[in-house]
């Protein structure tokens, strides 16, 4: 690649989960005012862009995820005039804005669904969506056996007889995206918020707009639980790549032409506007399908997300993302954690999973090691940042947050926990307001003198992980981060210039150890075995995910666990 390449292929975006980041008001809840003023933050941390959760005017029933008006700001966030002036602030911080778009559902307060409620069956406005007659002689099972990603059944049945669709909660009812209103609707969204200076959205769900036709039964597969979602290629054990399954509202071929539209507008508007999709496929061939030339930019890689801290299963994601990306001409994404699992410090302190619901999201059990978790994370940050592409950093992973596991089950609201019967704790614990300084709680995330708590109680050891112990401290987590967000932008082989910078090649190593090098003069070394291994020759050492003794300097064995980027 040659000249200037749009800054989505290689950017690091920080993802801002709007509720947690920072309390602006001092009423306990994340806004854009307290996102204002940690942009200073953001642009000496050295991320690129910030994607910010739905701010969205919201009932709130999935913190946001439910969506009542897309062109207004909900007033627990702000206003609107306020996001218009974060835009332009952000940009003057040399930092670009990403919002989500929640194009699958909204919210049942929404407008339309209000009027779809109250003009009957059979109505126009009940078109939009996907409402249905049940079945049995009275109409009163659901139309098929779909269920939710939050649990229970995805229908639910009105006074008047019908039901309606919702694959996630009740309150999030289903639109029908073959009624052209709703294509119009949203392409005119978009322009809203393009005209207002935003680079780009993150979709929801972005492989679930297209339901069949028919509305089928579920296919009866091997697994029951992969009825709730498609399947990551690659399960955390590193097993073969899973078969596609064709299935009735996931992943379905007619949902491209929607994003073939999607950027036809994008390119109306100046700067590079770039769309990435959250997109749950279960092979990276049906990935790769929303990111051809004339589609989607970016989507999320959820296999290295899912993946264990295993050399052998690393290495095959990394492989295969990279060829099925490429063969469209996309660049790859890489994410270690965000707001709908498990924090990775936490995942890689432990060796087993389990699965659950929305979207197989997978879960660590057994005893926690974190410690090792906490190592584990520093090598994964280093291997992360060295592969071609962009990278995600989730709030608060630069400060090395561990998942807060024992939140009292009073204080639980993800509807996960209420939709599955108090079986899943759900995702509150990776959602916890972060600490930004102090000894007690709310550790600088409100105001100073506030009387109101954070709306998830934070734990005491917070004070630990807070930017302002963390700072200046060059054998921290956020230090580390800083380090290497800024070889990342000063390195030739890293940047989205350099003659590879789209490709890697790997080094002989032994099983265990990932090696490989980027064009011209760069090596990353992670060694994932249980024994050092004897570091390849270099020149010197670019960083290290802890200290550097001089046995490492000197091309000495590098520890268990551990990662270093060298110079060749």
């Amino acid at each position: 690649m040659t000249g200037t390449a749009p800054w989505w292929r290689s950017a690091v975006i920080y993802q801002v989960y709007l509720r947690s980041f920072a309390d602006g008001n001092g009423d306990g809840v994340g806004d854009i005012a307290g996102i204002r003023s940690r942009l200073p933050y953001l642009e000496s941390l050295g991320v690129d862009a910030i994607w910010i959760n739905p701010w969205y005017k919201s009932p709130m029933a999935d913190h946001g995820y439910d969506v009542a008006d897309y062109r207004d700001i909900d007033p627990l966030f702000g206003t609107l005039a306020e996001a218009e002036q974060l835009i332009e602030e952000a940009h003057r911080h040399g930092i670009r804005v990403i919002p989500d778009i929640v194009p699958n559902h909204t919210s049942d307060q929404h407008t339309w669904f209000q009027a779809a409620l109250a003009t009957g069956p059979g109505s126009p406005e009940r078109e939009r969506y996907v409402f249905r007659p049940g079945r049995g002689p009275d109409g009163g099972e659901p139309p098929n056996d779909w269920v939710s990603s939050f649990g229970g059944p995805a229908w639910t049945r009105l006074p008047d007889g019908q039901w309606y669709l919702h694959l996630f909660a009740p309150e999030q009812p289903d639109l029908n995206w073959e009624h052209p209103e709703v294509r119009a609707e949203f392409e005119s969204i978009l322009r809203f918020w393009f005209s207002r200076g935003v680079d780009g959205f993150r979709i929801d769900v972005a492989h679930g707009l297209i339901k069949d036709p028919e509305l089928p039964d579920l296919p009866l597969l091997e697994d029951p639980a992969a009825v709730l979602g498609p399947l990551t290629s690659r399960n955390p054990a590193g097993e073969p790549p899973r078969q596609h399954v064709d299935h009735p509202h996931w992943d379905r071929d007619e949902v491209h032409d929607i994003y073939r539209a999607w950027r036809e507008v994008a390119d109306e508007f100046p700067g590079d506007r770039a769309f990435v999709a959250e997109a749950w496929a279960d092979t990276p061939q049906r990935l790769a399908a929303y990111v051809r030339p004339d589609g989607l930019h970016t989507a999320f890689n959820f296999d290295f997300l899912m993946s264990g801290w295993d050399a052998k299963d690393l290495r095959a994601v990394i492989d295969d993302s990279l060829a099925m990306l490429g063969a469209v001409g996309a660049p790859a994404t890489w994410v270690l954690s965000n707001h709908d699992v498990m924090r990775h410090p936490s995942r890689y302190g432990r060796r087993t999973f389990r699965r659950w619901a929305v979207n197989q999201r997978y879960e660590p059990q057994g005893p926690l090691d974190l410690e090792l978790g906490r190592q584990r994370a520093r090598a994964a940050a280093l291997l992360m940042l060295a592969l071609p592409g962009g990278a995600y950093i989730y709030q608060g992973e630069e400060l090395g947050l561990p998942e807060v596991e024992d939140l009292p089950e009073s204080v639980l609201q993800d509807p996960v926990w209420e939709r599955s019967g108090h079986t899943a704790r759900g995702r509150d614990g990776c959602r916890v307001p972060l600490p930004w300084s102090g000894r007690t709680t709310p550790y600088g995330f409100s105001p100073e003198g506030t009387t109101t708590a954070p709306w998830l109680p934070q734990p005491e050891n917070w004070r630990e992980f807070s930017v302002a112990a963390q700072t200046g401290d060059e054998t921290s987590m956020l230090e580390l981060y800083r380090a290497a967000l800024r070889v990342r932008r000063e390195h030739p082989a890293l940047g989205p210039v350099s003659p590879g910078a789209d490709s890697l090649t790997w080094l002989d190593a032994p099983p265990g150890v990932l090696a490989f090098s980027r064009a011209p003069g760069f090596v990353c070394v992670v060694n994932l075995s249980g024994d050092p291994y004897r570091l390849p020759a270099h020149a010197s050492v670019l960083l290290a995910d802890g200290p550097v003794d001089r046995g490492l300097v000197d091309g000495g064995l590098l520890a268990p666990d551990r990662a270093v980027w060298l110079a060749v």
